[in-house]
């Protein structure tokens, strides 16, 4: 005992030298990886699809309890992923058209004068200008097609609300609607004597409104054939002529405004499906437009005296007619 109690050696104090080095060795490797683990990136998304196309592959399926709701896949999370912006095919397109399009641009300058920037920028507001008024103009005549149909509607309101009658707009027209109920009879173009008084009431209605008239005939589509209507086309001619002979009844109206045009069953307003479909598409419509005017330089060669002379030789060298029309015969 007394022997080994000296051979003893007394620690030094403090941690042995190497331990220091080791801790510092150890350190340094956990920092390699960690930046190791830092420059590598993994790509989730790419890493699924990868799995799944290999999973389809070796037909390995995932299997799904009946109990359990099926979870969906994001579309977008699969084929969208932030990046960094790049220009529109849109924005690209409207760079370079602008600037072509304006170098091609046309002006008509008069002789001896040049195009300018200034004059260019004066026309430009003269069109926007001119536009303008134009619209101005447009809204004015709007206006007092709604106010001239409002007096019309007013003047008949009897007749609309028997269903005899109906007034309507179309931007710069006024549409008077004549129903065949109560107006004319089945394939007739005879009015009925107690329609007109009405139609003198839209003929009082009409001198003071500005513009030009046509009146348009219309029937259904079921054919026509009697001793003196072949087809749909006269007997819808012939009812709008009937229409225009009340309208023109004390000279009131200038017969010059007015032009008369048979439809047939060309143009319904229904589908000529049903009996009272047939029945609203047999009509005779009075069309007038507002802020035009007939062409009066037509009509100034038949107001010649010359020309009415000419006519009145000929007659005179030819005779009389072999055979005159009598008005009933005129479809």
């Amino acid at each position: 005992m007394a022997d080994s109690d000296d051979d003893e050696c007394e620690c030094p104090a403090g941690l042995p030298a190497w331990l220091a080095t080791f801790a510092d060795l150890m350190s340094l490797l956990m920092c390699f990886f960690v930046l190791l683990l830092s420059f590598s990136e993994m790509d989730v998304q790419k890493y699924k699809q990868v799995a799944g196309s290999m999973a389809s592959a070796f037909g390995v399926q995932n299997l799904i309890k009946t109990k359990d709701i099926p979870k969906g896949t994001s579309i977008i999370a699969q084929e969208f992923s932030p990046g960094r912006p790049e220009p529109t095919p849109i924005n690209e397109v409207r760079q370079f058209t602008t600037d072509v399009t304006k170098s091609e641009l046309n002006v008509n300058c008069p002789t001896g004068e040049t195009p300018t920037d200034e004059s260019s920028g004066d026309r430009s507001e003269a069109d926007v200008e001119s536009s303008a008024q134009a619209v101005a103009q447009l809204g004015m005549i709007e206006l007092q097609v709604e106010k001239a149909a409002m007096e019309v509607a007013s003047a008949l309101s009897k007749e609309v609300k028997n269903g005899q009658v109906e007034v309507e707009t179309d931007g710069a027209k006024i549409v008077i609607r004549v129903k065949e109920h109560g107006s004319f009879a089945s394939g007739s173009a005879t009015m009925r004597p107690e329609f007109v008084p009405i139609m003198a009431r839209i003929r009082d209605v009409l001198r003071g409104i500005r513009g030009v008239y046509t009146v348009e005939g219309h029937t259904d589509n079921i054919p026509i054939n009697t001793p003196r209507f072949r087809s749909n086309w006269e007997l819808s001619t012939s009812r709008a002529v009937s229409v225009l002979q009340e309208l023109l009844v004390g000279g009131y109206l200038d017969e010059r405004r007015f032009t008369v045009v048979g439809y047939g069953s060309t143009r319904p307003i229904l589908p000529n499906s049903t009996p009272d479909n047939r029945s609203k598409n047999r009509r005779v419509e009075i069309i007038v437009e507002q802020g035009k005017e007939p062409n009066w330089e037509e009509f100034k060669v038949f107001e010649s005296d010359e020309v009415q002379n000419v006519i009145d030789e000929i007659r005179d060298a030819n005779g009389p007619p072999d055979f005159n029309f009598d008005e009933d015969e005129i479809f």
